[in-house]
């Protein structure tokens, strides 16, 4: 999920249940302890290999089998020091743990994929069923922050505290059933067009869960389709080209192969300028995705490994650096202009 749902999330969870008379101080420590997680995206940052930064984050740091040591790091180390973790080290220690497992296991309801059992090798978890940016999952949340910051100790606050877990909980269950309805209308279409074998996923549209993405698999490309909860009739699928001939020659390539465990196989392929680029259909819609690179060049008949790039980056790299060379250009243009103009009144001053 989004950064701001996660303050919000993590600082419900231990106001909730950490005492009463911490209550401030317990949303703030909330707030930052499920952030820490997402905190990954720091190091990987330092890396200019963009399928490692993809692949790697909601790694280790999202694990369920690493947190858990983390969480007690934490708990020791505060109340080693005294203060309020050392005056109720119970609640403390299940409002630090609690939350912390809470950031990945929400994170695995969305379609990026979260790797909970890291350095177990398993594929990473995508129920798909919430957008990464929901207001109607956030709001809860923050309305219970809200009111319990101003009520404090008071039982207003705990009951607003467990009143907004209680729906944000309630609206993931939601999000199970609106994609259970979707999916129940997308498989007898996929099964009429001879994709009821074919690998497929759902997905919200952005910052929704009225409206979804169905995405299939055929052999030699994918279809997409839209679907609204309220909508009648059969859903209409488009059919989208891949250069799978072109995807399975190189997929003895490292990076196919990392790209390909990370997502599922839900990817396409095209050759552009002797480029092998491959777009993951998971995020964005036909044409546009969000992710997309370019992992290895024409070799004779088949493929040649180059550092992972984005195209859509380097694009707007290029676009950005012919923006600055206009104007750079245009600025001394004008100062030129701006001087020749200038010249005769400040003769004529003289």
């Amino acid at each position: 999920m989004d950064s701001i749902t996660h303050l919000f999330l993590g600082g419900a969870i231990v106001a909730a249940i950490a005492p009463a008379r911490h209550r401030r101080a317990a949303l703030l420590a909330g707030a930052a302890l499920n952030t820490l997680p997402d905190l990954d995206v720091f190091p990987l940052a330092l890396c200019d290999n963009p399928i490692v930064r993809m692949t790697w984050h909601r790694s280790a740091t999202h694990s369920w089998l690493v947190l858990p040591l983390l969480a007690w790091a934490i708990w020791a180390f505060f109340r080693s020091r005294g203060g309020r973790v050392a005056e109720a080290p119970v609640r403390w220690w299940w409002a630090i743990f609690a939350c912390l497992m809470a950031h990945p296991l929400i994170d695995a309801f969305t379609i990026y994929g979260t790797q909970l059992f890291w350095p177990l090798p398993m594929r990473p978890i995508m129920w798909s069923s919430l957008f990464i940016v929901d207001p109607l999952f956030t709001l809860p949340w923050l309305l219970a922050c809200v009111v319990a910051w101003w009520a404090r100790e008071r039982l207003l606050a705990q009951r607003a505290l467990v009143a907004g877990i209680a729906l944000g909980v309630a609206y993931v269950g939601w999000s199970l059933v609106a994609k259970a309805m979707v999916d129940q209308a997308a498989t007898p279409v996929l099964a009429a067009r001879g994709l009821g074998n074919a690998p497929w996923f759902s997905v919200p549209m952005p910052l929704t869960t009225q409206r979804w993405r169905v995405v299939a698999m055929t052999g030699d490309g994918y279809v997409e389709g839209e679907r609204a909860l309220d909508a009648n009739g059969p859903m209409q699928l488009h059919r989208y080209p891949s250069d799978t001939a072109a995807l399975e020659s190189a997929d003895g390539l490292p990076a196919v192969r990392r790209l390909r465990w990370f997502n599922h196989g839900f990817m396409s392929a095209q050759v552009h300028d002797g480029q092998l680029q491959l777009s993951d259909l998971r995020m964005g819609q036909a044409p546009d995705y969000a992710f997309r690179f370019a992992v290895a060049v024409r070799d004779g008949d088949g493929w040649r490994a180059i550092p992972p790039f984005d195209p859509n980056r380097q694009q707007l790299r290029k676009a950005l650096r012919m923006l600055w060379r206009q104007w750079r250009d245009g600025g001394r243009v004008h100062a030129a202009f701006g001087n020749s103009a200038t010249a005769p009144a400040d003769s004529a001053s003289k």
